[in-house]
């Protein structure tokens, strides 16, 4: 028996076939087929090299397809949620929703481009998710910020988001009402809704789309029809949003 060149894609289906192929060979035929295979992946690594890159793509294929399924089915969880905070331009083409967490450091990094982003396109609907996974004192942090915009409305919150996104210090009920001091907020009422069953809701709503939606981690973006996990710098943030664009 000899092996004869193979590419990736002929390389996986040959050994995709090889258990059934090896159930007909004797105790030495396949022996000398295992040898055999493993001689020619010796001699020609390029080729595994290949297979994997093809695994990876059509990975990369099903996941981006579940993705898109997952979007379109709970659309309006994710872009038309009522309780979910909405910025940038209402009436834009694009829509930009971001899950995030106060402690999570890619979350800072990337607020301030996210905000760029949003500010220099001027036809993306921007919207926010709470979705605090970083422990006890995310979940402090989101419960403030949701009780501003519960309490207080749009804009107040959208001026807590960005105050706690450059937080320094402990995220507890003390120090968090010293920041709704500062920010000329009804501190009282704020530290009073920070328990209530309305918001405690929204942080429930937006954990079980996350687990619906495949999110692990912070902060994780749906752009229109494609779901980005993890932080991209701003250049690449405009790049999908144009190939959004383009369709």
């Amino acid at each position: 028996m000899k092996l004869i060149p193979l590419g990736a894609a002929a390389l996986t289906s040959a050994l995709a076939l090889a258990p059934a192929a090896q159930a007909e060979m004797t105790a030495a035929e396949r022996e000398a087929f295992r040898a055999e295979v493993r001689a020619y992946l010796l001699e020609n690594p390029e080729v595994l090299m290949e297979a994997f890159n093809a695994l990876e793509a059509r990975q990369q294929a099903e996941q981006v397809n579940a993705d898109l399924a997952r979007l379109e089915e709970h659309a309006d969880a994710i872009f038309s949620d009522p309780a979910s905070w909405v910025g940038g331009n209402p009436e834009g083409d694009i829509t930009v929703v971001e899950f995030i967490d106060y402690r999570c450091g890619y979350c800072r990094k990337a607020n301030a481009e996210v905000e760029e982003l949003v500010k220099s396109d001027g036809n993306i609907r921007f919207v926010l998710k709470e979705y605090p996974i970083l422990g006890e004192e995310s979940v402090v942090a989101s419960r403030f910020a949701i009780a501003v915009l519960q309490t207080a409305g749009a804009e107040a919150y959208k001026q807590a988001h960005d105050r706690l996104m450059s937080f320094r210090g402990d995220m507890t009920p003390e120090a968090l009402g010293r920041l709704a001091d500062e920010m000329k907020l009804d501190r009282a009422a704020i530290l009073a809704r920070m328990d209530a069953d309305e918001v405690t809701a929204v942080i429930e709503a937006n954990h079980q789309l996350a687990q619906t939606l495949e999110i692990s981690g912070t902060p994780t973006f749906v752009i229109d029809r494609t779901m980005v996990r993890g932080y991209v710098p701003l250049d690449g943030m405009r790049q999908i949003v144009d190939g959004q664009r383009k369709g």
